[in-house]
C-alpha cells in the first residue's frame, strides 16, 4: 500500500483476520493491562490464530525477555511461543550491534530483557560507566523500582562522549492502578543531565519496524494498537494498515483530534475487531454517515451528532440528544420503539472521525466534540 493522508476509518468487507495474514499486537492496554487479561482478549485472539491468522506480539515495552512474556500469556490462556513476541529490546540491540564491534560493552539502564537481546548479538552487558572501553549506553523500561542512581550512571557514561540508545520513548504505561511514567519520561531525566539525544529503535520508529518484519516474515500485516503516537505512527511509518482498539491509552476525543500520521485505518472496541469486518463511512447530504448515525462539522465549530432513519426519517434524533415520541434513545444500550437495539455507538464515532479528519484537512483544527462522544457514552 502507499502512505496516504486517511480522512475517515476504512471499510473492510471481510473480516479482519481473513484480510491479513498477521496481526502484529501491542501488548500493554491491548492484550492486558497490570498483568490482566483485557476483555474478550483471550477469546478473540484464539478465534483468530483457529482460522489461520498468525500473531506476533509486539512492545516497545524492553524489561521482560520473549520468554518471559510468552509466559505470561500462556497463564492468560493465550498460547505463545518465545519467538511470536518481539520487543525494542530486540530492535535496538541490533540497531547497535550495526553500529559498535561484536563483543562490544555496553552499559545497560533497564532491565533483563535488554541484557538478554544484547548477548543474542553479541554484546557484553554491563553495570558501571567505569568500565574500559565502554562502547555504548541503552536505556529501557526498567519497572517502577528502577533505582534512581542509574541514570546517574548514565549521565556519566553519556558525558564523557559514550553513544546514548533507547528501547523507546513512550512517555506513559498503563497499568492495573492508571498511567505510570514509561521510559520515555526516564529518558527524559537523562537527557536534563547531558544535553544529548539518543538514537532511538521502539515503535513508531523503523528500526522497530524492520526487526518486526524481519522475525515474522509478514506478507500482509495489520498493526494493532492503543496509542496513536507509537502503534498507529509506527503503521503509518511502515506504510501498513492498522486497527487502534479503544482499551489502553486513547480515547475518543483524541481521536478525533488525531494528526494525519495518528489515523488507524480501523476502529473498534477490544479485539473483537479482528473477527469483523468494517462498516462504510459514506459522505451524506450534509456530513458522514456510519451505520445508524451522521455526524456534521458545524460553522460554529461543533461537531453534531444524528440518529439516522433510512427509511422514514422518524426517530431520527436532534443534535442536542433530545428523543422523538416513539422513544428512541442514543448510545450504548440505546433501543428503539419496538425494544430492539439502536445505532451502534462506534458507528457514530466513526462517522465523527470522517467529519474531524476532513475539517481538519479543510484548515478547521477547533472542532468542539464534546456533547457529540456524551451521546455515545465514549
Amino acid at each position: 500500500m502507499t502512505r496516504q493522508i486517511r480522512t475517515s476509518p476504512a471499510a473492510c468487507d471481510e473480516s479482519l483476520h481473513q484480510a491479513y495474514d498477521t496481526a502484529l499486537l501491542d501488548l500493554d492496554g491491548v492484550v492486558y493491562a497490570g498483568g490482566r487479561a483485557i476483555g474478550h482478549a483471550v477469546e478473540s485472539l484464539a478465534a483468530a490464530r483457529a482460522a489461520g491468522m498468525h500473531l506476533a506480539y509486539v512492545t516497545n515495552n524492553a524489561l521482560r525477555t520473549p520468554e518471559a512474556v510468552a509466559e505470561h500469556l500462556g497463564e492468560l490462556g493465550i498460547p505463545t511461543d518465545a519467538a511470536e513476541v518481539i520487543t525494542s529490546a530486540q530492535a535496538v540491540a541490533r540497531l547497535i550491534a550495526e553500529q559498535v564491534e561484536p563483543g562490544s560493552k555496553v552499559l545497560v539502564i533497564g532491565g533483563e530483557g535488554l541484557r538478554v537481546a544484547l548477548r543474542e548479538r553479541g554484546l557484553v552487558p554491563v553495570e558501571s560507566a567505569d568500565e574500559e572501553g565502554l562502547a555504548a549506553v541503552v536505556q529501557g523500561y526498567g519497572g517502577p523500582d528502577l533505582a534512581w542512581g542509574r541514570f546517574a550512571e548514565a549521565s556519566y557514561a553519556i558525558n564523557r562522549g559514550v553513544p546514548w540508545y533507547a528501547s523507546n520513548t513512550d512517555l506513559t504505561i498503563p497499568g492495573a492502578r492508571g498511567i505510570a511514567p514509561g521510559n520515555g519520561a526516564a529518558v527524559e531525566v537523562v537527557r536534563i543531565a547531558t544535553g544529548a539525544e539518543p538514537q532511538v529503535a521502539g515503535k513508531p520508529l523503523p528500526p522497530m519496524h524492520r526487526e518486526t518484519v524481519l522475525r515474522t516474515g509478514a506478507k500482509r500485516p495489520l498493526v494493532v494498537g492503543d496509542r496513536l503516537d507509537t502503534d498507529i505512527e509506527g503503521a503509518f511509518n511502515g506504510e501498513v494498515d492498522s486497527l487502534l482498539v479503544l482499551t489502553g491509552v486513547t480515547d475518543a476525543e483524541q481521536l478525533l483530534r488525531a494528526e494525519p500520521r495518528h489515523r488507524p485505518t480501523y476502529v473498534d472496541r477490544d479485539l473483537r475487531g479482528l473477527l469483523a469486518g468494517q462498516p462504510e463511512v459514506v459522505p451524506a447530504a450534509e456530513g458522514f454517515r456510519c451505520g445508524g448515525w451522521t455526524a456534521v462539522a458545524l460553522n460554529n465549530g461543533l461537531l453534531d451528532l444524528r440518529e439516522a432513519d433510512e427509511d422514514s426519517g422518524e426517530g431520527a434524533t436532534s443534535g442536542d440528544g433530545a428523543t422523538s415520541g416513539d422513544g428512541a434513545t442514543s448510545g450504548d444500550g440505546a433501543t428503539t420503539g419496538d425494544g430492539g437495539p439502536g445505532p451502534d455507538p462506534l458507528d457514530g464515532l466513526r462517522a465523527l472521525c470522517a467529519a474531524a479528519w476532513t475539517a481538519a484537512a479543510d484548515g478547521v483544527c477547533a472542532l468542539d466534540a464534546a456533547k457529540a462522544l456524551a451521546r455515545l457514552g465514549l
